[in-house]
C-alpha cells in the first residue's frame, strides 16, 4: 500500500519521499548495530573471560571510542602479561590514554611499554611519546616547573637512548622550549626581588641568572635590573654603607653598557648614575 501511495505522487515529491524512506531504514539499521554493539560491551564489561575483553577493546579502540576501551583495557592489564597478545594491548591501553589527553596516565603507560618490550617496532615511538606527555603537562612559566624539570630529563633520556630517532628533530626542539621557559622563570623569579624592593636578595639572585644562563636573551634586562637594585640599595643606604654601595652600583652601571652600548636602558640608566655620581662627589670633597 505504501509503496502504491509513493508511485502515485508527483515524480518531485517522489523523490523527496524514497530518500526520506531510505534515510529512515538507515537509522533503524544504524541504530539497531549501535544497540547490538552497546549490548556486546555491556557483556564484556561484566565478562569474566579476559580474551572476550580483549576483543571488545580492541574493537572499541579500532572504533576510536578510547574512553570505553580503556574501561576494559584496565580491567585486564594486570593479568595480561605473558599472553601472546600482551605487547599489543598494552600499546593500544597507553595510545587510549595518550588519545583521551590523560598525559600522566598514558606517560607512565607508555614508559612501562618501552621497557617492558625494548625490542618492539613500537619501543622507540613509545619511549618518546612518554616523554613529550610530560612536556604536555608542563604548565605556564608563572606556575611550578616540576613538571618541565621532568620532561627535559624524559625527552634528553630519549634523546641519549635513540640517537638516530626519526624524532631527533622534534624532541631537541621540545627541550630547547622547555629550557627557556625554565629560563624565563629563573629570570622573572630574580626580577621580582627588585619589584618588591628586596635589593639585595635581587642582585644575588641577578647575579647567579647571569653566570647559569650567559648566553641568556634576557642579560641586556637582567643587568639593568642589577643596575637599578644597586641603585636603589645605596640611595637608601645608611651613612655608613652608602659610598660602598654606591661604588658597587656604578661598577653594575659599566657592565650594563660594557655588554650593550646603546641599551634601551641607557636613558633612565644615565639619569641614576648621574645622582650616583653626585653623592660620590660628596663623599670625595669630605
Amino acid at each position: 500500500m505504501k509503496l502504491y501511495y509513493i508511485c502515485a505522487l508527483k515524480p518531485e515529491r517522489r523523490a523527496f519521499t524514497m530518500k526520506n524512506t531510505v534515510f529512515t531504514l538507515l537509522s533503524v539499521v544504524l541504530l539497531s548495530l549501535f544497540a547490538a554493539s552497546c549490548s556486546q560491551y555491556q557483556k564484556a564489561l561484566k565478562s569474566e573471560d579476559i580474551e572476550v575483553k580483549y576483543a571488545a577493546a580492541e574493537a572499541m579502540y579500532e572504533k576510536g571510542r578510547y574512553s570505553k576501551a580503556i574501561r576494559l583495557f584496565e580491567q585486564i592489564a594486570p593479568s595480561f602479561k605473558g599472553r601472546p597478545n600482551s605487547e599489543k594491548m598494552y600499546y593500544m591501553f597507553a595510545q587510549s590514554y595518550y588519545k583521551t589527553k590523560q598525559y600522566y596516565l598514558a606517560g607512565y603507560q607508555f614508559e612501562s611499554f618501552a621497557s617492558g618490550y625494548p625490542k618492539s617496532e613500537n619501543a622507540e615511538e613509545a619511549a618518546f611519546l612518554g616523554a613529550s606527555c610530560y612536556a604536555k603537562l608542563s604548565p605556564r612559566f608563572t606556575l611550578d616547573q616540576t613538571d618541565t624539570f621532568k620532561a627535559i630529563d624524559k625527552l634528553q633520556a630519549f634523546i641519549d637512548n635513540y640517537p638516530n630517532s626519526q624524532h631527533m628533530t622534534e624532541a631537541n626542539a621540545k627541550v630547547k622550549e622547555l629550557s627557556e621557559k625554565i629560563e624565563l622563570k629563573v629570570f622573572t623569579n630574580a626580577k621580582n626581588y627588585n619589584k618588591i624592593s628586596d635589593h639585595k636578595s635581587a642582585i644575588v639572585a641577578l647575579d647567579n641568572f647571569i653566570a647559569d644562563y650567559p648566553g641568556t636573551p634576557y642579560k641586556e634586562e637582567a643587568l639593568y635590573v642589577k643596575f637599578d637594585s644597586a641603585y636603589q640599595l645605596a640611595i637608601n643606604s645608611i651613612e655608613s654603607k652608602m659610598e660602598e654601595r654606591l661604588q658597587a652600583a656604578k661598577a653594575a652601571y659599566n657592565a650594563l653598557v660594557k655588554f650593550s652600548p646603546e641599551s634601551k636602558f641607557k636613558d633612565e640608566a644615565g639619569k641614576k648614575l648621574a645622582q650616583i655620581e653626585t653623592e660620590l662627589n660628596r663623599f670625595t670633597k669630605s
